[in-house]
């Protein structure tokens, strides 16, 4: 059986710079967000705030999510984040992620 995944959306801050991922360890992968390096784009923007994810049956679908993610345009992704976390809140604090 194949394992399950996550697609997520980092931001530097409301109205920030946006990273679109998958994975299919959350937890882990946030980690690694959160101690970036200078020279990975993370790193370099400063994107560390999970302020979206959906979790799939599987990684395909998970990947599959995410490539439709990033053709999307700014105002649509801003859109998602805004329907289910106006506030952008880091929801890695409230999943107690970070």
């Amino acid at each position: 059986m194949t394992k399950g995944g996550y697609t997520y959306l980092l931001a530097s801050g409301r109205n920030g710079t946006l990273y679109i991922g998958v994975t299919s360890r959350l937890d882990a992968r946030l980690f690694q967000h959160h101690t970036y390096s200078a020279k990975s784009f993370t790193g370099k923007y400063q994107v560390n705030q999970l302020v979206w994810y959906e979790q799939h049956d599987t990684i395909e679908s998970a990947i599959a999510r995410e490539k439709q993610l990033k053709k999307w345009n700014r105002a649509w992704k801003i859109a998602l984040i805004e329907k289910d976390n106006p506030e952008w809140r880091d929801l890695a604090q409230e999943l107690e992620l970070a």
